[in-house]
């Protein structure tokens, strides 16, 4: 059974898309709505900006969501029959399993990208990623951060031996301090804007939350697995509720994982920039077959 996976913030790179835009007339079309949606050209900072520019969160986000679902529409043969994303990934899914119209999901993103900017600004934070100690330990780490005051919690649950945590800087900081201590191997800081997945986000889950209300969803074409409970679902409203939820709950990707091959995935196939979920999946089970569009 093949399973469409989508990757989330970090899977971009300078030139991402633009053999697409040039190779394929539907691409280019979709690539120019983009531009005329967002107000700016995305695609001259996906094609040729700086790594810099790129990084931006209300950037990277739209422009790896295009880069997934542009792939996904122009592919010769794109029969899903379950997909998931990892984190911001769950967007290019619900397009692309046609929950979601291309236009709205690409209008949540843009949302969902600058609300999350405006919550880092406003609580400076960060995430780092801990390699080598089962969760429970690194969860009740985290907790033990949390009840001293600071804001710590798992965030990223990526294969097994890789969680990735996220909080303010002083709550990562002694975190990861007490987490060596424990054994990890290492304790990695992230470059990234915030402290994505944990209550730091707060702020725009509830700017997010009314923009995913007044959108319409449809059911989707196959179960989406979503990150807060790693469970299938077809339901607009229930996807909706997730959804929202998803920007202070954890990513349970390891267990989205495992309980899509209970169900009978056998094939997961990468749609996006980069090779990072095929990878995750190698690691959460050995025999899985991974591929890329």
């Amino acid at each position: 059974m093949k399973a469409y996976i989508f990757p989330g913030q970090g899977a971009q790179f300078v030139g991402m898309g633009k053999d697409l835009y040039e190779s394929s007339e539907t691409a280019k079309s979709w690539f120019e709505k983009a531009n005329e949606i967002l107000g700016f050209r995305i695609t001259d900072i996906m094609f040729g900006g700086t790594e810099e520019e790129l990084k931006q969160t209300n950037v990277t986000q739209p422009a790896i969501f295009l880069h997934a679902v542009i792939l996904a529409e122009i592919a010769e043969e794109f029969e899903p029959q379950m997909v998931a994303g990892h984190s911001l990934g769950e967007f290019s899914a619900l397009v692309a399993a046609k929950a979601l119209s291309f236009e709205d999901g690409l209008r949540l993103v843009a949302t969902r990208a600058f609300a999350m900017q405006k919550a880092c600004e406003a609580n400076p934070s960060t995430m780092a990623a801990v390699l080598g100690l089962e969760d429970e330990a690194v969860e009740k780490i985290c907790a033990e951060v949390s009840a001293s005051g600071q804001v710590v919690v798992a965030a990223n649950y990526n294969c097994q031996g890789q969680l990735v945590i996220s909080g303010s800087f002083e709550g990562v900081a002694q975190a990861g301090e007490k987490l060596k201590a424990a054994g990890a191997k290492r304790v990695l800081p992230l470059q990234v804007g915030g402290a994505f997945h944990s209550p730091l986000m707060k702020p725009a889950e509830v700017e997010l939350a009314a923009a995913i209300k007044s959108t319409h969803f449809n059911a989707p074409v196959c179960p989406i697995y979503q990150n807060v409970s790693a469970k299938a679902f077809t339901n607009p409203d229930q996807i909706k509720e997730n959804l929202i939820a998803q920007l202070t709950a954890p990513v349970r990707w390891t267990q989205s994982v495992q309980n899509m091959i209970a169900d009978g995935a056998t094939h997961f196939i990468e749609s996006g920039p980069g090779k990072v979920l095929q990878g995750l999946v190698k690691k959460i089970n050995k025999d899985a077959e991974v591929s890329s569009i």
